[in-house]
């Protein structure tokens, strides 16, 4: 799951709304290294550039915007759930090209977003 899931040439497999991968940096995937995303969120089409902070092998990716529209931070973590892994996606950020208003509503979708990536995730990995 960690490599599948953690490797960004798979991110518009399992991801609703990223449309297009580029590496900024040689992969595979390390700590520094930056790859571009382009994604359709709420109408808009977003271009964002994320750079590797943190890596451990097979529990946790830490990445963090370094280019885009407004200041984000991703991060996958697995655990052992006992019969299998467990998968949490967490984003984090400030909207600030959007209104303070629409706050609430972003983040809802994104959640909603969230929770259909993994299960995507989850049909992708658990085909036969």
């Amino acid at each position: 799951m960690f490599a599948y899931a953690s490797d960004p040439a798979n991110a518009t497999e399992w991801y609703e709304n990223i449309k297009q991968v580029e590496w900024r940096s040689p992969p595979p995937l390390a700590v520094g290294s930056r790859v571009a995303f382009t994604a359709q969120f709420l109408g808009r089409r977003l271009t964002y550039t994320y750079e590797v902070v943190e890596l451990v092998d097979g529990e946790r990716v830490v990445m963090r915007t370094a280019e885009g529209p407004f200041p984000m931070e991703t991060t996958y973590a697995w655990a052992d759930a006992g019969s299998g892994t467990r998968m949490t996606l967490r984003n984090r950020g400030e909207p600030s090209t959007f209104s303070k208003l629409a706050a609430p509503v972003m983040a809802r979708a994104m959640r909603r977003a969230n929770r259909g990536d993994l299960e995507r995730l989850r049909s992708i990995l658990e085909r036969p």
